[in-house]
């Protein structure tokens, strides 16, 4: 281990080593590694310098516009979802793999296939739509990330799956809005995402 080859002084200090940026004029920081620090270790480096400076500015969507884009996403996942089951529900019927009287229910908090049509729904539209699903065109808002520069399958899958965490506590996630500087909601927070007014010009 390396506290065997620092000297006695550095093993009597109190105060931790200390990590001592350079000042960079752009590109990737680097950093000067405290002694002893094994080649290619892992060390913390901000990723919001630049991504969250070319955002500042930009005005945020009112909560209005977003509720009603989530309602108008949630009824046209419903409707897709349906349009979808039903001809794949009678063709099982019709092939004796299930029997003829079935009962199909959207209820994303009651049964699994309707919480999946919701994620699948929401995945593939801001990830087709680059953060704007048909709600989000209909209001002119858009999702953007404070990490990337443009959205990811995975993080689109992430932050579908998110919207479950806003919904806990009887949806007090969605309401965190009023409360965050930046207008964020839970599943906002975990995805790294806000989400942007596309009505005024940048």
């Amino acid at each position: 281990p390396w506290e065997r080859r620092a000297p006695a002084r550095l093993l009597r200090r109190r105060t931790p080593v200390r990590y001592h940026p350079p000042k960079s004029s752009g590109g990737a920081m680097k950093l000067r590694l405290p002694f002893g620090l094994p080649r290619g270790a892992a060390v913390f480096t901000p990723h919001e310098s630049d991504r969250v400076q070319r955002l500042a500015g930009r005005p945020l969507a009112s909560f209005g516009r977003r509720a009603v884009a989530f309602w108008v996403d949630f009824m046209l996942a419903s409707l897709v979802s349906g349009g979808l089951a039903l001809p794949l529900l009678a063709a099982l019927s019709q092939w004796g793999y299930l029997g003829h009287d079935v009962r199909l229910e959207f209820k994303p908090f009651a049964n699994w296939y309707s919480v999946l049509a919701v994620v699948v729904y929401s995945t593939l539209a801001h990830y087709w739509g680059k953060g704007r699903t048909l709600g989000k065109r209909l209001m002119k808002i858009r999702v953007v990330s404070l990490a990337h520069e443009h959205l990811s399958l995975w993080h689109c899958f992430e932050r579908s799956l998110a919207y479950g965490a806003s919904a806990l506590e009887l949806g007090f996630g969605f309401f965190q809005y009023f409360f965050h500087p930046y207008r964020q909601t839970v599943h906002d927070r975990i995805a790294e995402t806000i989400v942007v007014d596309e009505r005024v010009p940048r």
